[in-house]
Order: structure tokens, then sequence, then C-alpha cells
């Protein structure tokens, strides 16, 4: 049984049909949020970042929200295989204690705890990170406004009720309650058409990189909220998800705006994703009715495993903690 399948829009389709899938033609590749389910793209990351992508020479952008931030900027150290297969370990063997009669580890416990964990992993290899030769990294994030502005027992519930009821009746009204923050490497802004909803950009730097990395993983009540990250607007950032869940972008964009000198052409994005639906938000992962698939995919192809091969037994030594941990 072949394991992967590839979904691609019209536009992709006749390009690959035609020339092949080839690495000198991809320009952006998302990582997606869904925190234990984007392990099953380890052996797919190595594989592209350590060998296949390797070997061409254009700019790529890497964009991630929650773990597929963590996957993206992993992709840009030295030794990516091997970062790689460090990544999948330590969220595998994540561990977090809790107090007798607590039901479950403190926010504050697990964010101190996953916070560490990115500074050992990143420690001393930021730079690597911010000045890749190719790569420009773009990390989401949500950042909360008004009552959710700040972190409280009271307003952060109040909140997310808000924007849970909001998202409910349209998906551009979120943006009163969250704002999409994206932190971007220096050099080429990232070609993608944002304005679907409210959103900022502002860059990356070697000050703010693990700040915005633990709050693009930091889902609410799991998490502490990251408050007021240097270079950004102040306020409380969570988890990128909550804004763009599988980054259900308009990324043909990035064609359209090669003919005016803004963007890149003939750029092909490619999303190694771990299953064909593509859900705009996490508020809309029980709204069916939302789009499951690019608005705008003429140029997109998700990689993705077959349904067959998802629907295997899972093998009796895979941890049954993997389910456990930030980067939902």
């Amino acid at each position: 049984m072949q394991a992967l399948r590839l979904y691609a829009g019209p536009q992709a389709r006749r390009h690959i049909e035609e020339h092949g899938l080839r690495p000198q033609d991809v320009r952006v590749v998302p990582g997606a949020a869904g925190g234990p389910k984007g392990l099953v793209l380890g052996p797919l990351d190595r594989f592209i970042f350590g060998d296949w992508l390797a070997g061409s020479s254009q700019r790529v952008h890497l964009v991630g929200a929650s773990i597929g931030a963590w996957r993206m900027a992993t992709a840009c150290l030295d030794e990516p295989v091997t970062a790689f297969q460090r990544l999948e370990d330590d969220y595998i063997r994540q561990h977090f204690d809790w107090q007798p009669g607590q039901k479950r580890p403190s926010a504050q416990h697990v964010s101190e705890q996953f916070g560490q964990s990115l500074q050992d992993f990143y420690g001393g290899r930021v730079l690597q990170v911010l000045q890749h030769p190719r790569y420009r990294l773009h990390i989401v994030t949500s950042r909360g406004r008004h009552v959710l502005g700040r972190e409280g027992r009271v307003r952060t519930p109040l909140g997310y009720t808000g924007a849970l009821l909001s998202n409910a009746l349209s998906r551009r009204t979120l943006g009163a309650w969250l704002e999409r923050v994206v932190f971007s490497s220096p050099g080429e802004a990232l070609p993608v058409d944002l304005s679907d909803l409210r959103h900022r950009q502002v860059r990356l730097t070697a000050e703010n990189f693990r700040p915005a990395l633990l709050a693009s993983c930091s889902i609410p009540f799991a998490l502490k909220a990251v408050h007021d990250i240097p270079c950004a607007p102040p306020g409380a950032y969570w988890d990128g998800g909550i804004t763009d869940y599988h980054l259900h972008w308009n990324y043909p964009s990035i064609n359209r705006g090669a003919a005016q000198g803004t963007g890149l052409a003939h750029g092909l994005v490619l999303y190694p994703h771990f299953q064909k639906a593509v859900v705009p938000g996490w508020l809309d992962t029980a709204l069916t009715h939302r789009p499951r698939a690019p608005p705008c995919r003429a140029h997109v192809g998700v990689r993705a495993p077959a349904p067959a091969w998802g629907r295997r037994p899972r093998s009796p030594g895979f941890p049954p903690s993997a389910g456990a941990g930030p980067g939902r």
C-alpha cells in the first residue's frame, strides 16, 4: 500500500504532471497545529529538509503554528535530520508532575517546563534559525484583544466564550477577540495575503524567538499565555492554532503578487499534513460547514497519509503519553 497521497490544486496538478514534483519549484512549506498528530510527519520532515529540499537553491518560506512552528524552526537548524529526531523524542518523553488532589498539572508548571525544554533544544542555536541562508521562518501566534488582552481567571474564560460564539457566526468576527501576529525572520516578507483576518507581522529576533515559539504552542488553559513579547505589541499571546489551526490561507497570492513584483513567480506550496482536510481555526473544528480545504488552492499540494494507512493498528511500542503536552 502507498502510504502517502498528494492532493493538488488544478494549477499545481498541471505543473506536477508536466514537470514532476521538483524541489526547486517549492516556495512555501506550511506546518499545521495539531499536537501529537504532527509526529506522524517526522520521517517526511527528515526526508524533505534533510535531503530533498536541500538539493535546491531558492528561498523558501516556512510557516508554522503550534507544533508546526516547532517543526519549521527545527528545519532551519544546521543538522535538521538529527534535530527532527530529537524533537520527536523530546515531545514523546514530556512528563509533567502535579500535586495530590489535582486532576492535571497546573498551567504555570507546564509553561515553565516547556519553556525550559525550548531553551534546552535551541540554546546556542537561535542564530542558525534566524540566519539560515535560504529558509525564512514565520511563527504564527494569537494575540488577545480587549478582554483577552490580559490573562485572568474570569476574563480568559469570558473572552474565549465570546470568541467561540462570534466565530460560530462568522470567522471574520474572531478578529474582535484575537489577532493573528506572525513573527517573521529578517529578509523577504511572507508573500501571502493575510487580509482574511485581523493581523500583524513582527520581526523575529534572537530576543523574541523563544517567547514567540512558546506562545505559538501555548494552548489556552493548559498553558499560561505569554505576555508582552519583545518588539511586539503588548498583550497576551496564545497558541497560533486558535486563529490558524491548519493555516487555511490564500496561498495563490504568491503568484498574483509576482506580476506586481511583490511575490514569487511560479511558486508551489508543498504542505506536509497529517490529513487531507484543512481546518481554518481551532474554534472551527466542530463547525462542519466551514471549508476544509484552502479556499484558493490552485498552487497548493497537500502531502498527507493515505486514509487506509491511518487506519492501521497502532504499533504496540508507541508511547501512550504522546497525546499529552503543548503544541496542540
